[in-house]
């Protein structure tokens, strides 16, 4: 029950920000203009800059454990490719494989990894390098596949354009200029960082206003199949597939919480606006947003539970 509340408050603030921005759209208070510049100021500044401070904030020197965060690395791989190769085999609509992909496998561990972990060990403890393993291919990942299954130019997208779209994009940026920094023997000053960390922190109530704006009911209805199955694969398949090759490798405790936010989070708000921002319409990501965040509070749980069941946690 501890575990339920606990899953509840982390996740249904998330669901009801999305639900308060589509009452205020629909009051006029979030015009369409509104998400357009939200969007575009959260994938531009916002979401680079928490990326930074993300990236900045992990000890790579001292705190790097490689088994660990080579299996984050390679689980997260593994999944994209293989879901990614899936739909393109499956998906009827090859319109919506950029963002039935990303949807079905970005996770929300940044935002809710160190919290969970907090929650249930008082520390951080592995949230760090699992973000390490994870976050940056989540990013890279996302931009490449949106980039090479935008539906404006699918057919006639080139590989030099491709690799100007990733290398350029400012979450890539974020991502390589946080990892750099994170190597230097000096932080930021005081002011700096809190100042960033403003900045940041402004990106997942952004995001979710957005999304809630301008969720378009009667679209979202007519992608209810393809919804399902990205969010059924984003809190359970993935979960039930790497979790127990985690456990036969010997991870146990703070590693399998990380590992199981990394897996079995609900998709990340920043994948809505990352897709709108690079020629898709939305629907299906803030769709999956929404499904995920109300069934993660009862996975989640439910995954605990076992694994404590089972002994695999403390």
């Amino acid at each position: 029950m501890e575990n339920l509340i606990f899953s509840l408050n982390a996740t249904l603030p998330v669901f009801l920000l999305m639900v308060v921005g589509g009452v205020l759209g629909k009051l006029g208070f979030l015009p369409r203009s509104f998400c357009s510049v939200a969007d575009k100021l959260v994938f531009k500044v916002t979401l680079p800059v928490m990326l930074f401070c993300d990236m900045a904030s992990i000890d790579l020197v001292h705190d790097f454990q490689p088994r660990f965060v080579l299996f984050c690395a390679g689980a997260t791989a593994i999944a994209i490719l293989a879901i990614w190769f899936l739909a393109r085999l499956f998906l009827r609509d090859k319109s919506m494989t950029g963002e039935f992909v990303q949807a079905a496998y970005r996770s929300s561990a940044a935002i809710l990894g160190v919290a969970f972990i907090q929650n249930i060990y008082g520390s951080s403890g592995m949230a760090p390098q699992m973000i390490l393993g994870s976050v940056p291919l989540f990013n890279i990942f996302a931009v490449v596949l949106l980039t090479v299954e935008n539906p404006a130019h699918r057919e006639k997208a080139n590989p030099r354009a491709i690799l100007y779209g990733v290398v350029t994009n400012p979450i890539i940026l974020g991502i390589v200029a946080g990892t750099l920094f994170s190597l230097l023997p000096f932080g930021l000053p005081a002011i700096a960082q809190k100042t960033l960390d403003n900045l940041a922190s402004l990106t997942t109530p952004l995001a979710l206003l957005s999304i809630g704006a301008c969720f378009e009911g009667a679209k979202a209805i007519k992608k209810v199949v393809p919804t399902l199955v990205a969010a059924v694969c984003k809190v359970v398949v993935l979960v039930a597939i790497f979790l127990p090759a985690a456990i036969a490798l010997g991870f146990r405790d703070q590693e399998l919480i990380a590992l199981l936010i990394m897996l079995g989070s609900p998709t990340t708000p920043s994948s809505y606006v990352m897709a709108k921002n690079m020629g898709h319409d939305g629907v299906l990501s803030a769709s999956v947003i929404a499904a995920t965040t109300l069934l993660s509070a009862l996975t989640l749980t439910g995954w605990i539970f076992l694994l404590r069941s089972q002994g695999y946690i403390r």
